[in-house]
């Protein structure tokens, strides 16, 4: 409204209009209250769902550390028990290999004793018994002959008998040195199991750790997504916020402006009341000299009285 056309309201006018704009500004202001009071509402659930959503997170977290401590442990044995596996293989082919060198000298071994068909000592004596027959018992020819053809017999098997033994101690040998190895082919395979137990382990824990926070991550992004919707449903009532607090501010400048006229309206009017009181009260001074005090007070602001 221009100054113009509040400068030729009335006071009854500008009262009304006073009244009206109070009676604007406060169903404006209880309207904001209202809005106030169900985004708190809307803000209180929110915060225990951020509460739950952050804690649900939390859980996560710790859970996902523990899952990566288990598959680590579980990769640290499996990284064992191949390193244990590969030392296997090379043992179960040295193994191999003196398995092999061993049966090849058993069959040498076993070849020459059924050439030798007895023993060193027991062949032994025999060659030197029958070579003494021949060298110093007096026989007959045929007798002779044969004898000498038992001798280089005896020889035969008895070099056989020799090689025998020297491959037999060459076998105890190999069988001594080989003992180790050997033994360490059945300490690979209990580790190796124990480890392969203790690694089945820690993957099921793994996989429980994981399934666990798999369930905890999917409840926490429910409650992040009735976050999103409660906001998303908030956001019309928000919106309403600032069109009423400008509506307000308005409303309060249009009310400043006819309360400003009013109170230069109420101003005039006390000034017209103390100048008819001054009036009055120069009749009675002059009149009677009866004054009441409020009459003094007048005269005196005024500079009509003076003590």
């Amino acid at each position: 409204m221009k100054d113009t056309d509040i400068a030729s309201m009335s006071e009854k006018e500008l009262k009304n209009k006073v009244n009206e704009l109070r009676t604007q500004i406060g169903q404006h202001e209880r309207e904001l209250k209202a809005i106030y009071r169900e985004l708190k509402l809307h803000r209180t659930n929110t915060e225990e769902l951020k509460e739950k959503r952050d804690s649900l997170n939390s859980q996560v977290k710790e859970l996902t550390a523990k899952a990566r401590d288990a598959r680590s442990t579980r990769d640290s044995i499996n990284a064992r028990i191949s390193s244990l596996k590969a030392s296997k293989n090379d043992v179960q082919e040295r193994t191999r290999k003196l398995s092999g060198n061993i049966n090849e000298l058993k069959a040498k071994r076993n070849d020459l004793n059924k050439l030798s068909k007895g023993s060193v000592e027991t062949l032994s004596k025999a060659y030197v018994a029958d070579l003494d027959l021949f060298m110093n018992a007096d026989i007959p020819l045929k007798h002779e002959i044969d004898l000498f053809g038992r001798l280089l017999d005896l020889k035969g098997r008895l070099g056989a008998a020799f090689d025998a033994n020297t491959i037999h101690e060459e076998l105890v040998k190999t069988y001594e040195s080989s003992k180790d190895i050997f033994d360490s082919k059945e300490d690979f395979g209990s580790e190796i199991s124990k480890l392969a137990d203790e690694s089945q382990e820690y993957h099921l824990e793994m996989i429980e750790i994981y399934n666990q926070s798999d369930a905890l991550r999917k409840e926490a992004d429910e409650a992040h997504l009735q976050i999103t919707e409660k906001f998303a449903l908030s956001a019309p009532i928000r919106e309403k916020i600032d069109p009423l607090k400008n509506k307000i501010a308005l409303l309060r400048d249009e009310l400043g402006i006819y309360l400003e006229k009013l109170n230069d309206i109420q101003v005039e009017k006390d000034d017209r009341k103390q100048e008819e009181h001054l009036v009055v009260a120069k009749e009675k001074l002059e009149k009677s000299g009866r004054l009441s005090l409020e009459d003094l007070k007048i005269l005196m602001d005024k500079g009509d009285l003076k003590f």
